[in-house]
């Protein structure tokens, strides 16, 4: 089996004679009969200067090295349990959630759900930010996480849309170009992260069928069965600022409201006839002469945590943010958006 070496042979040769290599049998690899475990070099800098302790010898003569702080070690980058199999349980399970489609060397679910549980065992709330989203792998981690301990952690995936090299070719020799509605149904957000989202949360491929086979290891189900959970989905665009300034786009800065008030509970997903509109995490006020019925409204929410005040005159959002209940953040809009232009432009 194909493997890289993290010491040159004279160094492991100097660590196994000093105690600090060990060599245990792999019974679930045949390939891999054997595995060494190794102190790095600075680890072994640590045990000199006395900030790692020797405890005692294992049979083979192997030291066992302890932190005498009672911290934990960092978690090994060496992933050898058969369900961190990347073909396994990476590749082949994106085959049977997405039937005929393919994505280069997925990650196992197993390997990832793992490496967030390290983390976010004990964080029921947790958001998980995954900016190269891939084939959507950790969202699918995140959901199984929450099926075993009922949490209602969220994970927000990022990624582009982009068309893989040789499907260019084909769709170039097509007359296709970007944004052309034949070429982005091929990219990767398209066509691999959304539908292996949905299918694991619907428990139904694209075509509508079952998925066939079981979850394993830790939580072990039908994959049809899916996950009580809910997905949505965004394209980012680019808006200019005369139109975000003039509430000419707030349709498209709507869902960036809900994301920064938390995600949870419903949307304000146009401009209030009324001037004002209240949701469970935050309200908006885009007519500030209404502001005094949008206090009342604020004060009797209950988790209300947000407010959202559209005026380009400071005096009047000071003084509003003022009468709003303690523990309510005031946001002025779009104060946020228009600096981080000017500063993205130079202007």
């Amino acid at each position: 089996m194909e493997m890289n070496w993290g010491l040159t042979g004279p160094s492991l040769k100097k660590a196994l004679e000093a105690g600090y290599v060990r060599v245990s049998r792999n019974k679930s690899s045949e390939l891999q009969p054997y595995v060494f475990s190794y102190l790095t070099a600075p680890n072994i800098k640590k045990v000199g200067s006395g900030k790692l302790l020797r405890t005692a010898n294992r049979p083979d003569g192997s030291w066992i090295v302890v932190d005498p702080s009672g911290k934990s070690g960092r978690p090994t980058t060496t992933w050898r349990e058969s369900s961190h199999e990347a073909g396994a349980y990476g590749t082949s399970i994106l085959r049977t959630l997405l039937p005929g489609r393919k994505f280069p060397f997925p990650k196992s679910l197993y390997a990832v759900e793992d490496v967030l549980r390290l983390f976010v065992e004990n964080k029921n709330e947790a958001v998980i930010l995954d900016f190269f989203a891939g084939s959507g792998t950790t969202a699918h981690a995140v959901m199984r996480l929450n099926r075993q301990d009922g949490g209602r952690r969220r994970c927000i995936s990022v990624t582009n849309n982009e068309v893989a090299a040789d499907e260019q070719k084909v769709l170039r020799e097509k007359n296709l170009r970007p944004a052309d509605p034949e070429w982005e149904k091929q990219g990767i957000c398209d066509h691999i992260t959304k539908p292996r989202v949905q299918a694991a949360i619907t428990g139904k491929t694209p075509d509508g069928e079952p998925i066939k086979g079981d979850y394993k290891f830790v939580d072990e189900f039908p994959m049809a069965e899916g996950f009580k959970e809910n997905a949505e989905f965004f394209t980012l665009t680019y808006e200019t600022p005369v139109a975000v300034n003039h509430n000419r786009a707030f349709a498209r800065i709507a869902p960036l409201l809900w994301f920064r008030a938390g995600s949870r509970g419903s949307r304000i997903d146009s401009l209030p006839a009324a001037g004002w509109a209240v949701a469970e995490a935050y309200g908006l006020l885009s007519e500030v002469d209404a502001a005094t019925p949008f206090i009342k409204a604020v004060s009797k929410a209950k988790d209300l945590k947000m407010a959202f005040i559209v005026t380009d005159d400071d005096r009047r959002f000071q003084a509003i943010a003022r009468r709003l209940p303690a523990g309510v953040e005031p946001v002025r809009l779009y104060e946020s958006y228009l600096t981080n232009f000017s500063f993205n432009s130079g202007a």
